[in-house]
This record gives structure tokens, C-alpha cells and sequence, in this order.
């Protein structure tokens, strides 16, 4: 198993049953006391709090934490440009249903800060799963179901194939993300180079520059192209958009899409685990995943990737307009996803 101490920190994708309220689930997800419920009707409401910090790895981590302290752990990823708040109505759906549900702000995001100036603001694929498995350490949770999209997706892949012993079940919106900077570097067709435009723009000074001065406004555009049938109003982009405000976001975002064309090299001490991806290993933990029938950004025909699922699978296609953001636009089917996989192991 790739050991977590040893190597050094710097395209293609972007990145059963419903769990019922059983009378055990009930009280389980009473025992944290009557606040826990309002608590997560509050969030629900205004959006998730991030009131939960700790170091772990190289980053102080904020992240929200709901639900009972001994209830079935649940990790939350968001992907880019989105935070928590993608899970701001899934998160106390889980809870409420007795999972202890934790939701983290990934590196360049939110209230998650680096714990030392002379770290490089690194964005590779397995920097961020690093990030996930020291957070897990840190909270001193030995297996948890993972479940996220876009960069969250893509980090819940690479902990599921590389650290399966941590990952009780995974939920990924549109599947299997994993990549490699060779698989990068080969051209696509144009109609497929064109839906990669911010990944070339990104590639530039200029790119970067822009995106610094209109992170708001880019980030809108996203929004909007990858979910071009979720009609979010401004409250809702504006309470995700305040992530973005991280000192690093910039950076942090820069280079993930860098790293993916192979203009930056990553560091040394993750050439064990991005070896190990470049080889585009199976996932044997149960797993389902999901996609929208109008996901506007760059995603795989689920018929490419469902072999790369070994243990017990599913893939579940949302219809009716659901985006790339389907945690947020789709928050109850999700969340039944994830508590099905969750009861699968």
C-alpha cells in the first residue's frame, strides 16, 4: 500500500435502497441533542458553517461537521468553482438520517489554509487525495463512504483506488476521474478541445492574471455553462463565491490545470501515488456512480469507465435538467445515493 510519509508537494476530466429512518437511525440521530437538529435546519437554510478546524497534513482545514459523533462517517468533496454549499441541503439529509457528515473546504478554498508559508500552493490530483486521507487521520476516522464531484469526484477516486481500506463505500458524479499527465499531453478533437477553454486560458499569464481579477465573474460562467438548466439566483452563488476569496484559491486553481497539461511537474513526493494512477488502477470498493442529463461540462461516456469498477456497482442517470453541480441540484437523489452505498458494505 503507498505510504502516505514517503516521496516531495506541487486533462481530461474535470476535474439499492434509500436509507431509511429506522428506529435505530432515529436515535441515533438524536443522541447529539435537540441543537443537532436545528443546527442542520439552520444549514440547510443559510448554508453550511465551517465552524470545524484542524491541522492536517500541510493545511489548518475548515470544514463542517454534522450529525452524531458515532454515526456512520460521511466525506463530502465540492469541485471547483463550488464549496460546501454544493452540499448545504445533502449534508443535514445525512445527518438527519444518522451519519456523522463531515464537509471540507479542499485546499485554496473557504477557511482551509496552508500551515506554512514556504509550502507550494500545489493543485495535483493526489496533493488534494493526500489532503483527504491526513484529514480522516486528523479526525481520527479509520474508514468513512466518500462521495463528491468534479475535483471532489476525482479526489474520492484516487482514496477509493489507492487507500481502499479508508473508503467504505464511494458516490461519484461522473465516475472515473482519475488521470495522467501523458493522457493530458494527447490532442482531442476540436469540438472536444473547445469545451476545454478555461484549461487553455489558465495555461497563460493572461489566463492567470484574468482570473484573479474576475474569479467571481468566471466563476458565474462556469456555473452557468456547466449547469445551463439550474436557474440559481444570486444569493445562492454568492454565498459559494465568498470561498473564493482564499488567498491561494488563485494559485491553487492555476496549477491544477497546469499540472493536467504537464506545464508544471507536481512534486517528488507524490511520483509514488501519481505512478500509480498513470496506470489508471480499479476501484474494487462498492461504489455508484451518477451524472446529469444536462451536465454542461466536459465529463466520459459512462460506458467508458463502469469496467473500472470491480466491487458490487451501479450508475444512476438523473434526467430533467440536472447539471454538473447534481449534489446542489439534485440534493435527495444524491443523498439516497449515498446512503445506499453506504449500506451496501
Amino acid at each position: 500500500m503507498p505510504n502516505l510519509e514517503t516521496g516531495n508537494l506541487t486533462r481530461r476530466s474535470l476535474g439499492g435502497v434509500a436509507l431509511g429512518l429506522t428506529v435505530a437511525g432515529i436515535l441515533a440521530g438524536r443522541t447529539a441533542g435537540a441543537d443537532q437538529r436545528e443546527k442542520a435546519v439552520r444549514q440547510n437554510s443559510h448554508g453550511l458553517v465551517a465552524d470545524g478546524r484542524i491541522d492536517a497534513g500541510d493545511l489548518n482545514v475548515g470544514y463542517a461537521d454534522l450529525g452524531p459523533r458515532n454515526g456512520s462517517p460521511v466525506i463530502l468533496f465540492h469541485g471547483w468553482p463550488y464549496d460546501i454549499n454544493a452540499f448545504a441541503e445533502v449534508a443535514p439529509l445525512l445527518a438527519d438520517q444518522g451519519h456523522r457528515v463531515i464537509v471540507p473546504h479542499l485546499r485554496g478554498y473557504g477557511s482551509t489554509t496552508f500551515l506554512s508559508d514556504s509550502t507550494l500552493r500545489n493543485g495535483q490530483q493526489s496533493a488534494l487525495a493526500v489532503d483527504a486521507v491526513k484529514l480522516m487521520d486528523a479526525l481520527k476516522i479509520d474508514e468513512a463512504t466518500l462521495a463528491g464531484f468534479d475535483w471532489g469526484a476525482r479526489t474520492a477516486d484516487i482514496v477509493a483506488a489507492l487507500w481502499p481500506e479508508r473508503c467504505k463505500g464511494l458516490v461519484s458524479v461522473s465516475g472515473y476521474l482519475i488521470g495522467n499527465q501523458t493522457a493530458g499531453k494527447a490532442p482531442l478533437p476540436p469540438s472536444a478541445e473547445l469545451q476545454w477553454w478555461y484549461q487553455f486560458y489558465f495555461a497563460t499569464d493572461r489566463g492567470r492574471d484574468g482570473y484573479e481579477k474576475y474569479t467571481n465573474d468566471f466563476a458565474k460562467l462556469i456555473w452557468q455553462l456547466a449547469s445551463p438548466r439550474w436557474k440559481f439566483d444570486d444569493p445562492t452563488f454568492e454565498r459559494s463565491a465568498a470561498a473564493f476569496a482564499n488567498p491561494d484559491h488563485v494559485a491553487i486553481v492555476v496549477d491544477n490545470y497546469r499540472w493536467r497539461l504537464g506545464l508544471t511537474e507536481g512534486e517528488t513526493r507524490f511520483d509514488e501515488f501519481e505512478t500509480k494512477l498513470a496506470s489508471a488502477p480499479e476501484i474494487h470498493v462498492p461504489t455508484i456512480t451518477m451524472e446529469g442529463d444536462a451536465n454542461g461540462a466536459p465529463h466520459p461516456d459512462p460506458k467508458a469507465y463502469a469496467g473500472k469498477f470491480k466491487g458490487k456497482y451501479e450508475h444512476r442517470l438523473l434526467t430533467g435538467g440536472v447539471g454538473h453541480n447534481l449534489p446542489q441540484e439534485a440534493p435527495e437523489t444524491f443523498a439516497k445515493a449515498v446512503g445506499d452505498v453506504d449500506s451496501w458494505a
